[in-house]
Parts: C-alpha cells; sequence; structure tokens
C-alpha cells in the first residue's frame, strides 16, 4: 500500500540518468512529482514517460521538478532518455532501496505510483490508478493546476 498524503516524504540517494547524485534533502523548497515505473521502453512506460515530456513546460512554469523511477540501470535510463528526449532525470534505484521506502515493490519491479511532494517533504498527493496517456495532466488537475 502506497505511502499516505501528509506522510514526510523518505529521503534518498541515488544517481540519476547522467551519473549525479540525487537526494529528496537536496530538493527541498521546490514541488516534486515522483512517479515509479516498472521498465523502461516497455508501452505503458513510455506512454506516460512521453505524458511529462508534453506537459513539461507547464511542470517548469509551476516550478515543480518532475522524477522518474524504476530500478533500470544509469545506461538503461540514457538509452531511453536519449529515445524518446525525455527533458527530466530518470532515477536508478538498481537495489530497490527508494522503491521500498516509498512501498510501491511489485515484486522485482516498482509498480505504478506517482507522489507529489510539497516543498517541506511532506506527500500532498499520492496516484496509484495511473492512465498512462494522461498522467502529467492528471497529476496537475489534482494539484489544482
Amino acid at each position: 500500500m502506497a505511502l499516505a498524503v501528509g506522510t514526510q516524504a523518505p529521503d534518498f540517494n541515488v544517481k540519476d540518468t547522467n551519473g549525479n547524485a540525487v537526494t529528496l534533502a537536496g530538493l527541498a523548497g521546490k514541488k516534486v512529482v515522483m512517479y515509479f515505473y516498472p521498465k523502461d521502453d516497455t508501452p505503458g512506460c513510455t506512454k506516460q514517460a512521453c505524458s511529462f515530456r508534453d506537459n513539461y513546460a507547464v511542470y517548469q512554469d509551476k516550478g515543480i521538478v518532475i522524477l522518474g523511477v524504476s530500478k533500470d540501470s544509469e545506461s538503461d535510463h540514457q538509452a531511453f532518455t536519449k529515445k524518446f528526449d525525455l527533458p527530466f532525470p530518470l532515477l536508478a534505484d538498481i537495489n530497490g532501496e527508494i522503491i521500498a521506502a516509498y512501498d510501491v515493490d511489485g515484486g522485482g519491479y516498482a509498480k505504478r505510483v506517482t507522489y507529489a511532494i510539497d516543498e517541506t517533504g511532506k506527500i500532498v498527493h499520492v496516484d496509484s490508478s495511473v492512465k498512462t496517456d494522461t498522467h502529467a495532466n492528471d497529476v496537475l488537475k489534482a494539484l489544482g493546476y
């Protein structure tokens, strides 16, 4: 079961698409949408990532950081990012530590769950009924944008 709204989001320290270390603490003061997904370059995951890509300017205008999280490696993330021109980082949770902390373990992969986290690190929205092709718009609507 996903973490509840109002919960303090667990911190993490993991590498992104380009090998840069990313922590939630390092994003303090920013709104974050962190979406978990099963696997790079699969049909549903591609639709979901492209939904965020196509709405990236709106997220930037609202000051929202987008992070995609799966168990794929940095090199898999690099290929996926390049193939679909993704403008936001993907986190390589190879050991599944973030997936476990956010309670989205699907048994070897991440369940499709999205968390919106406010500037103080509190979870303000959870979406576990993701429609991959409209997901980015659905999250914006849920956040009141």
